[in-house]
Parts: structure tokens; sequence; C-alpha cells
């Protein structure tokens, strides 16, 4: 099934290189304010759908433009988590940092994940317990202990309704924590470079499964942990994701947990005061996580 998940993504990134070499003659639409969608969303994930199907015409689909469809009979257990195109404002200003992203789904438990970035030819590939790879190379996350030398990465709110205002106390809260924090522009990605270990961590808000999900598996399979601003494992439709590896995770939770929409917030609305930072000689360890 990875194999076929390979396939799919690679005659997407195909499409969508060859859509990159005119975008100027691009038919552009918006689903709303800043919210883009192209006629190569919509070709990419029909490649993608009829790859899959092809193989497995008893299985099911969530899409993010065409949508959800249940599986039947045997397949009734097997949802593949598609986005074809995760970076669309990146991608039709001709900014080279988007990818395709699939995931298979078996009874509620993510299985098979594959991030494709087409401008660089990257393949990012997991298969739950037999980990994680990028161009059948095995990755991990970072080794770093410490959140004051981290580089992060996030995505800013676009949407209309988007909770600007909590992201921007919540960034201010984590940017003079860490060595640094990008904004590449896709999530898919972002959790790929964290499985990697390109960067310590990552964290947003407004997240959509499909946005999130073969990324998931590849951290967890690289040895890191994913979940909501609380820390715990609900992250896939909750619009809020974290991951890191386990001693930096534990952190972010302490800076991030008073923003999350899963947990109780204080009378006052403010995030709850941070525990206090660990020092050299006594490093935070995962198990002081408060999941």
């Amino acid at each position: 099934m990875l194999n076929v998940a390979v396939k799919a993504a690679r005659a997407a990134g195909a499409l969508i290189n060859r859509a990159s070499l005119d975008l100027e003659g691009l038919r552009v639409g918006a689903k709303q304010t800043n919210d883009f969608v192209t006629e190569v969303d919509h070709a990419a994930e029909a490649a993608i759908i009829d790859t899959l199907l092809g193989a497995y015409p008893d299985h099911g689909i969530w899409a993010e433009e065409s949508g959800r469809r249940p599986g039947k009979g045997r397949g009734k257990a097997y949802t593949w988590i598609i986005d074809p195109l995760d970076g669309t404002t990146n991608f039709i200003h001709g900014f080279p940092v988007y990818c395709v992203s699939i995931a298979l789904m078996v009874d509620g438990r993510l299985e098979q994940a594959v991030v494709y970035d087409p401008t660089r030819n990257d393949l990012f590939t997991a298969s739950k317990g037999r980990g994680a790879f990028l161009n059948d190379h095995r990755i991990r996350v970072a080794k770093r202990t410490q959140l004051r030398d981290c580089l992060l990465s996030t995505g800013f709110p676009f949407r209309p309704g988007d909770a600007f205002q909590t992201y921007l106390k919540m960034f201010g809260d984590m940017l003079p924590r860490v060595a640094g924090v990008r904004r590449p522009g896709s999530a898919a990605l972002d959790l790929a470079y964290v499985a990697a270990g390109f960067t310590d961590g990552f964290f947003e808000l407004g997240l959509s499964p499909w946005d999130v999900a073969a990324g998931a598996l590849l951290v967890t399979e690289a040895g890191g942990l994913v979940g909501n601003f609380t820390g715990e494992p609900d992250f896939l439709e909750t619009r809020e994701c974290m991951a890191a590896n386990p001693r930096i995770y534990g952190q972010m939770v302490g800076v991030l947990s008073g923003y999350s929409q899963c947990a109780p917030q204080r009378a006052d609305d403010r995030p709850a005061p941070e525990p206090a930072a660990p020092t050299a000689a006594a490093p935070a360890r995962a198990g002081d996580a408060p999941w």
C-alpha cells in the first residue's frame, strides 16, 4: 500500500511541476479569503484518487478538495487522507515550498504516510512500526534537549475567523524562548522536516486532518511525539498540532497548553504560568511532561 501511495504522490508531483512552468496561465479560485484553490489542486487530487482506487477500489477517501467518502465491504476500515497540494499560496506565487501529502488510516490508526516535495524530488515515507525515511535513508528527530537551542516552524493564521490575537500572544510567548522560528507555509512539509531533524519542533492552529495526517506518522516513526497543545495525542481533528522530540515536546507543552482549545481556560483567559525552565544540571525528561 505504501508503494501505491508513492506512485500516486509522484503522479501528482509531475502534474504540479508541469503547472509550475506556467503560473501566469493558472486558473486560481478562492474557497474563502486567502484560502486559494487552483486547477492543479483538483487535477493532482484526481490523479491520486485514481491511482489509489485503481489498486484498492473499496477503500475510503478523505480529501481536501472532494471531501469524504466511506469505504465499502472489505475496504471499510481503510481511509486515504489526501492533500494534493499543501502550500497552494506558495505554489501560485512561485515560492518553492509545497508538497503532496497522502496518509492511510486503518481502523482509526495512521498506518502509512507519504510526503512528496516535487521541487526537490524529496520523498518522505513511513509505515507504522517500521520507521521513517527520506529518499530511502532512515531519518530521526533532532536530539536537542533545551528549548532555547531549538529552531521551530509554525504557521500564521490567514483565514477570516482564525484566532489571530490568540496566535500573536502565543507567538510572543514562544519566540524569546527559542533560537529561531520559521514559517515555511506547508504544514505537511513542516512535520516532515521535524521528522528529519531539520527543525526541532512545530506548532500551528487551524489545521485540518489532511494537513497533518501523513506528517504526524513521519514524526512518530522518527522517534518524536505529536499531539495537541496540551500534549495529548488527540490532534487530528482538534485544529491544533504540535510536534517535537520527547524532551522538547514537554517544554513546548509548558508554553502552549494555556492556548489550547482542548483544555479549560482560566477565568481571565490568559495562559497559566509556565513551569520553571529546567537548568543545565537538571534537564527536562520526557517523563516530566504533563501527559
